[in-house]
Order: C-alpha cells, then structure tokens, then sequence
C-alpha cells in the first residue's frame, strides 16, 4: 500500500509542474495498459486548478486512455505470455481471468464499456480484449463510450460546482459510476426493447 500511495503523491505532483498536461497524458496511457495509479487523480488536480478547462483536460485524458487501452489490446493479442501474463499477475487478476472471458462472451463491448467508466481496472479488460480477441473496432467504440463517460463526467462535475465537489467526486466516484452505468444500459434497453 506505501508504494501506491507515495505513486499517488508522485502523480499528483505532476499539477505543480509546466509539464502537468503532457504528464496527464502520459499518465492516462500508461494506467490503460500496464500503470497503478488512475489519472481521475490528476484529471481532478487540474480541472479544480482552471475548472474553464476542464473539459480540455478530460479531452487529453480519453484521447491518451483510448491509445493506451490499444496498447494493452495489442498486449494481449501479441504478447500476452511475455508481457500480458506478468502485468494480470501483478495486479492478482489471474484467478478472475476466465471470468473475464466469461464477461467478453456474453457482453462483449458492455464489459469493455463497464470496465473503461467504472473502478474497474480497465488495464486488466484491455490485455484480456486482445488475448479473447474481441473484435477490435467494438473495443475501441466500447472504449471511448467508456473512458469519455468517465473523464467527462469528473471534468462536467468540476466545471459546474468548482473546488467544492472535489471531496465529493472523491468519497463517492464507485456510487456515481454505478449510477451512471445503470442509466446507460437502461437507455440501451429502452432503445432495443421500445424502438
């Protein structure tokens, strides 16, 4: 738990340096194919800091989550026993990887979708996207529904409220994802079963 956490302290710096938004990006890459830390924490560090902004920042933040999410695709699709293994170890995911594939099966782009918005470890859906061989235009549409829904709700929540809904955003983010989730998928039934 320390080296999370001084990682934490290490991705927040990143919002006092002229380097923050390169840093933002980066940091979304990396946390969607191999990373701890989410960049939700240094999302809502610079979005508080120019909330007029904050949709610029979730922007940098899908774009750069969207090609590290390809990355861990490609991961699992070409190197999952000399990459893909050792990262899905790291995270102790192996025990719930043929539950995964059990999700691909069945939900295919839902569970890309539902990984990439909610705590998910979303690393853990794209190296497992590629290893299934989901196919691949679905994961990147399922992704970016996923990743946007996300970054852009935290950026949409800062913009309207500012500092105040930082404490909120952070105590009840797993409540709002669930909610939000339940609202898509509702909307999707609505729009299969009605129309």
């Amino acid at each position: 738990m320390k080296i999370i956490k001084k990682m934490y302290d290490w991705v927040l710096h990143w919002a006092n340096t002229p380097y923050a938004v390169p840093a933002l990006f980066f940091l979304a890459f990396a946390e969607s194919s191999f990373f701890p830390v989410p960049p939700d924490v240094l999302l809502i560090a610079l979005a508080i800091s120019i909330p007029k902004k904050s949709f610029k920042y979730a922007t940098i933040c899908t774009v750069g989550s969207i090609l590290g999410g390809m990355l861990g695709y490609v991961i699992g699709l070409e190197l999952i026993d000399t990459i893909g293994m050792p990262i899905l170890n790291f995270y102790g995911a192996m025990d719930k990887y043929e539950y995964i594939q059990d999700l691909y099966m069945k939900y295919d782009a839902w569970a890309v979708g539902i990984a990439g918005f909610t705590p998910i470890p979303y690393k853990i859906f794209t190296i497992a996207a590629g290893a299934f061989k989901i196919n691949f235009f679905v994961f990147v549409l399922a992704s970016i529904v996923g990743r946007a829904g996300r970054f852009f709700l935290v950026a949409g929540l800062i913009w309207k409220f500012g500092p105040a809904i930082r404490d909120f955003i952070e105590k009840y983010f797993n409540y709002l994802s669930i909610a939000f989730m339940v609202l898509l998928i509702g909307g999707f039934l609505i729009i299969k079963y009605v129309f």
